[in-house]
């Protein structure tokens, strides 16, 4: 009874819980909140200064007194308390404005998509931040299940299909029948990988020294998986390991996609471990239905391309990739009976 009344005064939230970004998806509503999953605060008092687009302007920029960290790495939670406080105030922040009759209490009923290659004790701190934060009751959702949901893709049919979930921090890949996961695999090789290939690669290849937000810049402005899709150019500059002092360099998409190439060959790799686990039968309904690839590694220009020549199936870009976790999240909430099957953890 108290939890019909407190699903009156509050709303219904998906949570995507990215390494790189979290978004909140209230029911009605559509998706309200899009930040960078990052928190600055104090290094002694741990006072929390900023959170979300705040806190990642001072990547890199900060005193010795204040500490930008990013509180999941890899899909998990790497600090409970910034995390706990990153919830809390996102979910605060989608009920601040007016209810239509009745002013809202933020105790929402949640989904939250988490990493298939998660163990217990990473669920129950993932759900325990989720109810420290205010949520009534939490119900986790592994994400490539997720994202194959938001992808609209027919998930209860007996024909196979298979979901490739690229994030920040891993890479999700599921083949899905019936409703349930039949072959799955999570490395925790994605996005952040590929900034961190791009800084090795200019400061061996050029003795420039850069930080994570110009890695990131370049990766999503001549990153590229395959010759000849990009052909920009942009100025990167640094500071010279030889002299110690700034130096600039152009940059161009081959040399993009040499740097990033490493990362790429090990996620193809996985997604090519996992076809070959996968029943035959199966594999034939993917060789006709293609392979859905999500989240933001899949804007990565001519990866899908690159990936249906090495797997020689059809590829696909989910529409609104970086959102199809939080759009299968929120179409759960809907759908009581659904997500009483492919919940692994829920009413916390």
């Amino acid at each position: 009874m108290l939890r019909r009344l407190l699903g009156i005064f509050s709303y219904d939230i998906a949570i995507d819980l990215g390494t790189a970004n979290t978004l909140l998806h209230v029911r009605d509503k559509g998706i309200m909140v899009r930040e960078p999953s990052v928190v600055a605060r104090h290094r002694k008092s741990k006072k929390v200064l900023a959170i979300g687009s705040e806190a990642k302007k001072m990547l890199g920029k900060t005193p010795m007194s204040i500490d930008v960290i990013r509180p999941l790495r890899h899909g998990v939670i790497s600090d409970f308390d910034a995390t706990e406080a990153m919830l809390k105030y996102f979910i605060h922040k989608v009920h601040k404005g007016p209810g239509a009759l009745l002013p809202k209490v933020p105790r929402p009923k949640v989904v939250v998509g988490i990493p298939s290659g998660v163990t217990e004790v990473e669920r129950r701190a993932v759900a325990e931040a989720a109810i420290s934060s205010g949520a009534r009751e939490v119900f986790l959702v592994e994400e490539p299940m997720a994202a194959a949901i938001g992808s609209k893709l027919a998930i209860s049919d007996p024909n196979g299909v298979m979901i490739v979930d690229i994030g920040g921090g891993t890479t999700e890949i599921a083949v899905i029948s019936l409703g349930g996961v039949v072959v799955n695999r999570s490395i925790r090789v994605a996005g952040d990988e590929m900034e961190l290939d791009i800084i090795n690669y200019l400061r061996v290849r050029y003795g420039l020294l850069i930080g994570e937000r110009t890695a990131e810049e370049i990766k999503l402005s001549i990153g590229n998986a395959y010759a000849g899709i990009v052909k920009r150019e942009m100025v990167v500059r640094g500071r010279s390991l030889e002299t110690g002092l700034p130096k600039s360099v152009k940059l161009t998409a081959d040399d993009a996609r040499e740097a990033i190439t490493p990362t790429i060959k090990q996620i193809t790799q996985a997604i090519l471990d996992t076809i070959e686990e996968t029943p035959p039968e199966l594999v034939a309904d993917i060789t006709e239905g293609g392979i859905t690839l999500a989240g933001g590694g899949a804007l990565i220009p001519g990866f899908a391309k690159l990936l249906s020549e090495e797997t020689k199936m059809p590829v696909f870009v989910a529409d609104d990739p970086l959102t199809a976790v939080v759009r299968g999240c929120s179409l759960l909430l809907d759908d009581q009976k659904l997500l009483d099957r492919v919940k692994i953890s829920g009413k916390v």
